[in-house]
């Protein structure tokens, strides 16, 4: 006589899938909003409060909605593991039917479940792990009538679904106040597209902000980047083993972080805005951001240069097998042939960035080193002969190239002013010039090129220097370029003005050669 095994040992195998799966409490909550959405809510109210049933673990958590309700028969399929009416439909934002019991238990050791639909009497049902685990519960219970409880904050209409995590013994935190403010940052970038639409998600009576990770929306808690280049987007195959194999659209979009407007903010400031330690790729699936990382980076390693830009990867969920996203969707693990695929385009670009950024902190660095000649400098502007009013056009619109790079040129252009204002500005240059003037009507410029020898052997080191005494001769070759540009701007013929800007160039690529 054979003894028949069940395949699951019941009670064990609930206690492990709480130890897997999903990386915290916003993770876990976001999974909750995922089945509101599912069933079309355009409100979700999470509320938190410390009345739970047990004083060991106190806090309990609400999670309702006024999306469509479920009928007794598919309550009691969404509390079973990988039980669902939408299983491998890959049109939502999920496939397997783990979510609900999957992420409550990974949190609390009690779930229960009220739901509604076409203004009926509200069914309850619930998933208690200590019944599970005596074996007073061996399936879920049969839904039944039940008022809805009156703790949870939840808009009244005609169908809905109300979960609650009692004995939760699994939060991240052990204080409201903490667990509040980091769901309001994550839920508020998950979910940014929904929100953007008119979704309404709140948290204790407040209503969760969307979070742009590119600070590219205007409906941002945090905007002022820029686009770096065009949105790039490419055809991949889902899994090249397939008979048939799907193929998907993948779209990769790059920001920058203005390095010019933030860089003086303070380490608390920037991390508040999302700025540092923000690096990396959002991974985006279905309008939902399902993970967070460094991707498709090949050798580059991360620095905190990369603080300064951001990226978003946005795919169909017909490349779910290249993406290899887990059943939690809270992370991804791409296959080697989609890894070929977009890393031989974004690498080369992040390298750039970076680049990019370097050198902004490098012109953020020689602008506070200037900063004290080029007060000097227009204190005793009105003791020196004046300039002619004449405007240069090769000079003004250099002046506005260089204005969208340097802050404080931009506001020395915008602004105006009493007497002539003086700006060092580092640019790189095709030629083998050193320096050139660029000067307007009170404004007086010296643009200096770092890909000069001079400026790599001498002019930088001194800059950088924290020695009083190099320091000091530092300013004074500051003071001896901007005193150069002036004199340039002196001349009022334009024959004079060739000759000099020949000897400019000829004196530069003579003191080059001379440095290699």
């Amino acid at each position: 006589m054979t003894t028949r095994t069940p395949i699951v040992r019941l009670d064990r195998f609930i206690q492990a899938t709480r130890d897997s799966g999903y990386k915290g409490t916003s993770n876990a909550i976001a999974e909750l909003v995922d089945n509101a959405l599912e069933a079309e809510a355009t409100r979700i109210t999470i509320t938190l409060d410390d009345a739970g049933s047990t004083k060991a673990h106190p806090i309990r958590i609400a999670v309702a909605d006024n999306g469509t309700g479920m009928a007794p028969d598919i309550m009691a399929e969404a509390l079973r593991f990988g039980g669902s009416s939408r299983f491998d439909r890959r049109g939502g934002l999920g496939r397997y039917g783990m979510g609900l019991p999957n992420a409550s238990l990974s949190q609390a050791q009690r779930v229960d479940v009220y739901s509604w639909h076409d203004d009926q009497t509200p069914q309850w049902t619930y998933l208690d792990l200590d019944a599970i685990a005596t074996g007073t519960v061996k399936s879920i219970p049969r839904p039944k009538a039940q008022q809805l409880p009156t703790w949870p904050t939840h808009a009244a209409s005609p169908s809905g679904t109300i979960v609650i995590w009692d004995r939760c013994d699994r939060l991240d935190n052990r204080r409201i106040s903490t667990i509040t403010k980091k769901l309001a940052v994550s839920l508020g970038r998950i979910f940014r597209y929904f929100l953007w639409k008119g979704i309404t998600i709140e948290l204790n009576g407040v209503a969760v902000s969307a979070i742009d990770p590119l600070f590219l929306s205007k409906q941002s808690v945090t905007t002022g980047a820029e686009p770096f280049q065009t949105p790039w987007t490419c055809e991949v195959v889902a899994d090249p083993s397939a008979a048939t194999p799907h193929v998907g659209t993948v779209t990769v979009t790059f920001s920058e972080l203005p390095v010019q407007d933030w860089h003086h903010l303070s380490n608390q400031d920037k991390r508040q805005r999302g700025v540092a330690d923000g690096a990396g790729m959002s991974i985006i699936r279905a309008n939902r951001e399902i993970d967070y990382g460094w991707f498709f980076t090949g050798s580059k390693r991360r620095e905190n240069y990369d603080d300064w830009w951001r990226c978003e990867i946005r795919f169909d969920p017909v490349l779910d097998e290249a993406f290899g996203v887990t059943h939690t969707k809270q992370q991804i693990r791409p296959k080697p042939h989609l890894k070929e695929a977009l890393q031989g385009h974004i690498e080369p670009i992040i390298r750039a960035l970076n680049n990019r950024v370097r050198k902004m902190y490098q012109r953020v660095a020689v602008g506070k080193a200037s900063l004290g000649i080029e007060k000097k400098a227009a204190q005793v502007d009105n003791t020196l002969v004046p300039l002619p009013k004449r405007q240069d056009k090769s000079h003004t619109d250099l002046l506005n190239v260089l204005a969208r790079q340097d802050a404080v040129l931009s506001a020395i252009l915008t602004n105006s002013t009493n007497g002539t204002q003086y700006r060092l500005v580092e640019e790189e240059t095709t030629d083998h010039v050193f320096f050139q003037p660029a000067i307007r009507e009170n404004v007086v410029a010296a643009v200096i090129n770092p890909h000069h020898p001079f400026y790599k052997k001498l002019y930088r080191p001194l800059i950088d220097n924290d020695t009083s005494t190099l320091m000091e001769l530092g300013h004074a070759i500051q003071a001896l370029l901007l005193a150069a540009a002036r004199a340039e701007g002196i001349s009022s013929k334009a024959a004079d003005r060739r000759t000099l800007n020949t000897f400019r160039q000829e004196w530069s690529r003579t003191l080059a050669t001379l440095l290699r």
